[in-house]
C-alpha cells in the first residue's frame, strides 16, 4: 500500500518542486508589448537562438484583418543536461484549412515556427523548426488544454515548469470562425542517450 501511495504522490511532488524551485520558467521576455513577429496576412519565420527552445506563445485574433492572428514567441535555453543541439531542421508543412497533428521527428524539440497566410481559406500553413539534442528521448508526454479557450480569443500559452519541452501540436480549424485552437504536445527528455527514435 505504501508503494502505491508513493507512486501516486511522487509525480505531484516533482511537479510542485519544478514549479516552486529555482527551476521555474518565466516571466517571459517577448520584447516590447507592441512587438510581433508578423503583420496581418503576411508570412513569418521565427527561430530561437542556438541552444534555446520555445517556452511561450502569445497571439491575438482580428476578424477584420482576414481572420488572421498576430504572433509572438518566447525562448529559453534548454537544460544543460541536454547539452548542445546536434542538428536542426524544418518539419513538413501543415496545410491551411485542415486539422493536423505533428511532433518533431527524430526526437526533436520545437525551436521555431514558420507560417504563410492564404487568403483563399483565411488560414495559415505551418512548419515547426526542430532541434535534436544528441540522442535524448521524450517521455511523460501530455497535451496542454486548448489555446485559445474559444475561437477568436487571445492566446497566451506558457510553460511553467523547467525540463518540460514542446515537441509539437495538434490543431482544430473552425470553418465558421476561420480560426484555430492549439493543444501543444509537451514532454520531458531523458538525461541519457537512448537507442530508439520516434516515428
Amino acid at each position: 500500500m505504501d508503494l502505491v501511495l508513493l507512486c501516486v504522490f511522487l509525480p505531484l511532488v516533482t511537479v510542485a518542486w519544478g514549479q516552486y524551485s529555482d527551476y521555474y520558467y518565466g516571466p517571459y521576455n517577448y520584447g516590447d508589448n507592441d512587438e510581433w513577429v508578423n503583420v496581418y496576412r503576411q508570412g513569418f519565420n521565427f527561430q530561437c537562438p542556438h541552444g534555446q527552445v520555445i517556452v511561450a506563445v502569445r497571439s491575438v485574433f482580428n476578424k477584420k484583418e482576414g481572420s488572421d492572428r498576430l504572433w509572438n514567441y518566447a525562448c529559453m535555453p534548454a537544460s544543460q543536461n541536454l547539452g548542445e543541439p546536434t542538428e536542426c531542421w524544418w518539419e513538413e508543412i501543415n496545410r491551411a484549412g485542415t486539422e493536423w497533428y505533428q511532433t518533431c521527428s527524430n526526437n526533436g524539440l520545437v525551436a521555431g515556427f514558420q507560417s504563410q497566410y492564404f487568403p483563399s481559406v483565411l488560414d495559415r500553413e505551418w512548419q515547426f523548426y526542430c532541434c535534436r539534442y544528441s540522442r535524448r528521448c521524450p517521455y511523460s508526454c501530455w497535451l496542454t488544454t486548448e489555446y485559445p479557450g474559444h475561437y477568436g480569443e487571445d492566446m497566451d500559452m506558457m510553460m511553467y515548469t523547467y525540463d518540460y519541452y514542446i515537441r509539437g501540436a495538434t490543431t482544430t480549424f473552425s470553418a465558421v470562425d476561420r480560426d484555430r485552437q492549439w493543444k501543444f504536445i509537451v514532454c520531458r527528455m531523458t538525461d541519457y542517450d537512448c537507442p530508439f527514435q520516434n516515428v
